[in-house]
């Protein structure tokens, strides 16, 4: 196994028929979605073995480049009220770990996994080590991006991403949402980016969905941005020349888990994007996610394969998982 147990008992696979087109998807979050290994689903925030080595990473692009973070000013309020949300999320989910208490005219947050002890006043950022959307963010292992809504539409405002596949923060702050999924294939015709928009815009306080996107990628690179696109762009004409095993530790199935919580004091939407990589070599030994891995990659049309970046490996990929049965 080249994954921890844990990795491979919590993926969320993403394939629920043997083809796939791109869907609104949506579901409540919450419930726990069972799998022929283990299961997943149950907390808004996920933690796994993976935790302080993708912090780890997190700390280390920010350093490099500030640009995958950014707030605009009339989002402050938001930041706090995505920082405290988070919080109990994490404390309710990791209770022997993790707490949030009212401390005087404070708060006191815990988080024994990093080492944590922070008492801070709402709303006053020199309690903190950070700003408070950076502080949580170092923190989660989720990238987030808070949705402004105003003048009848939504606007990427705020966030922070520094593990973002083939797309880049820096470049889409401040956009809308219409025009932050502009790039992607098929959303404007069927109408789904529409339809997506129009359900995010219509989120009560507090309601918490979720949705699953994939892609595949090369090697456990959770950065995959276009603002480094010279340094793994290469990995996919490499990929072509390895020989099948290696093929198989290589080629991960990428597969983002996304929280959608409209934020109950500020009113802005928080957008989760929890990332989760997998081999072919071990999800392939679970036959029924190899078999049907490999239906939807044959059956997915060019134009969604190409947009993906995979269309160059995708029949090797499809006759790896075959033969590996």
């Amino acid at each position: 196994m080249i994954s921890a147990p844990d990795l491979i008992e919590t993926f969320p696979f993403p394939f629920a028929l043997d083809s796939y087109r791109y869907s609104t998807n949506v579901e409540p979050a919450g419930s726990t979605v069972h799998t022929p290994v283990g299961r997943w689903g149950e907390r808004v925030v996920d933690i796994d073995t993976e935790y302080e080595r993708e912090l780890a990473e997190r700390a280390t692009i920010l350093a490099a480049d500030p640009t995958r973070y950014a707030v605009l000013p009339h989002m402050r309020p938001a930041c706090w009220d995505t920082m405290l949300t988070l919080m109990r999320e994490l404390a309710s989910a990791y209770p022997q770990t993790m707490s949030l208490q009212r401390h005087g005219a404070g708060w006191r947050w815990r988080n024994e996994r990093l080492g944590i002890a922070q008492d801070f006043v709402l709303g006053d950022e020199t309690t903190l080590p950070a700003e408070p959307l950076a502080y949580i963010a170092s923190q989660v292992q989720d990238d987030i991006v808070l949705l402004d809504q105003r003048d009848g539409d939504l606007f990427g405002d705020a966030g922070v991403v520094t593990f973002a596949a083939d797309w880049s923060f820096g470049f889409d702050v401040g956009m809308t949402f219409l025009e932050i999924h502009g790039p992607v294939p098929r959303l404007r015709e069927t109408g789904v980016i529409t339809r997506a928009r129009e359900f995010l815009m219509r989120l009560q306080p507090g309601e918490t969905y979720r949705r699953t996107n994939w892609t595949l990628t090369i090697g456990r690179r959770l950065d995959v941005s276009t603002d480094i696109y010279h340094e793994w762009g290469p990995d996919r004409p490499m990929i072509l020349t390895v020989d099948d095993a290696e093929f198989g530790r290589l080629v991960h199935l990428r597969v983002e888990v996304q929280h959608l919580i409209r934020l109950a004091e500020s009113g802005a939407i928080c957008f989760l994007i929890r990332t989760y990589m997998l081999p072919l070599a071990d999800l392939a030994t679970v036959d029924a996610w190899r078999t049907r891995a490999a239906a939807v990659l044959a059956e997915l049309p060019d134009d969604m394969a190409d947009y993906k970046g995979i269309i160059g490996y995708r029949d090797r990929a499809v006759d790896w998982l075959r033969q590996a049965g």
